[in-house]
């Protein structure tokens, strides 16, 4: 038996608040001119939030009021925050390169999807994200014991690459000062976990749940801790399962093939899984910056692929798909100011974006 684990964390978390700001800037930016070129790096440290990185665009944003919005509505009051900015145009040397059509970067991007949910996800991320959603939910809803900070984790046990059962859920969340963890594990056990596990044939009497284990999560959120943006790159893409080449997502715009190649790479693979070619699939693509054809195409099915070869799998996907920078961004409509509900519970595996639509071959 093997156990797999992966986490997924709350839009309150400093990481992801910093992701949900520079996806938001990033939006407001699209609204008014598609062809924005955007970079945008969020810090946030001791409710102070930095807004930092290299814009070129004809629209014209006021990043604070931006912020506080963001702020607000994940939870947080805005106006106890000071937020500083410090922006400049991206360096005509790389613009050079993507006015043609290049790629905005070098580097390797993947994508990766699986049989065992229905999302065609792995099954650890699947319901990490799951019940960080839930959580959300509930605390929106309100008079819960739950504050704005909080991450989840679930372990998997395998056996012969299959999921048979739940090992261990833990949660932890920020709470009011004076609810106690044996009051708020019930609660997370009645309003968050078993609505969300209850649905799968592997939660368990015999499953460990943990709820909050150092026994205390009072002060949390960009006051507690230091939140960078792209900080949580395998929690946006496949908790672990799976390969990353590095690139972070959050306040991208899609000439960077960190976001585009990855979201493409995802869009294969899962057409590929979605057609019965193969039960897992994984895909590198790689470009060099400001060439517009990828440098390579690998793609790994693990031994699952049905009556092809993974070089014949290459074969169709260079055959049924342009991987064109240019030609990605227009197939999955990516000029579109979508981004700010990709920066919480993950990138994959909700059917609300472009991506996700697998195309029947």
């Amino acid at each position: 038996m093997n156990l797999i684990t992966s986490e997924s964390v709350t839009e309150g978390h400093p990481d992801k608040v910093c992701d949900q700001i520079s996806d938001a800037v990033l939006d407001n930016i699209l609204e008014q001119d598609p062809f924005g070129r955007v970079a945008c790096e969020t810090m946030a440290t001791n409710n102070v939030i930095v807004v930092a990185g290299e814009i070129t665009t004809k629209a014209y944003v006021e990043v604070p009021n931006i912020v506080k919005k963001t702020l607000k509505n994940i939870g947080y009051d805005p106006e106890s925050f000071g937020i500083l900015t410090a922006i400049h145009a991206q360096s005509p040397d790389i613009a050079m390169g993507v006015d043609t059509g290049g790629a905005g970067d070098q580097g390797m991007m993947y994508g990766y999807a699986c049989n065992e949910t229905k999302e065609l996800m792995p099954m650890p991320i699947n319901l990490a994200h799951k019940l960080a959603m839930k959580m959300a939910e509930v605390r929106k809803g309100g008079g819960t014991p739950l504050l704005p900070d909080g991450k989840t984790q679930v372990t998997v046990a395998y056996e012969n690459g299959k999921a048979v059962a739940i090992d261990t859920v833990l949660i932890s969340t920020q709470h009011p000062e004076d609810i106690t963890i044996p009051r708020l594990k019930q609660f997370l056990l009645e309003k968050v976990i078993k609505p969300v596990l209850d649905e799968t044939s592997l939660f368990m009497s015999e499953t460990t749940i943990l709820v909050n284990p150092t026994g205390r999560f009072v002060t949390g959120g960009p006051k507690a801790d230091t939140g960078l943006t792209g900080r949580k790159i395998i929690v946006d893409t496949y908790g672990g399962v799976g390969r990353h080449g590095g690139g972070a997502f959050s306040g991208k715009d899609a000439t960077k093939v960190d976001r585009s190649a990855a979201y493409m790479a995802r869009h294969i693979a899962k057409t590929l899984v979605a057609n019965q070619l193969a039960e897992r699939c994984e895909i590198q693509l790689a470009y060099a910056i400001g060439v517009a054809e990828p440098v390579s195409i690998y793609i790994d099915t693990f031994g699952t692929g049905n009556n092809f070869s993974d070089e014949k799998l290459v074969f169709i996907v260079k055959e049924q798909f342009d991987l064109r920078p240019k030609a990605i961004i227009d197939y999955l409509e990516l000029r579109k100011p979508i981004f700010t509900q990709t920066a919480s519970y993950g990138h994959f595996g909700r059917d609300i974006f472009s991506w996700e639509k697998a195309r029947m071959l």
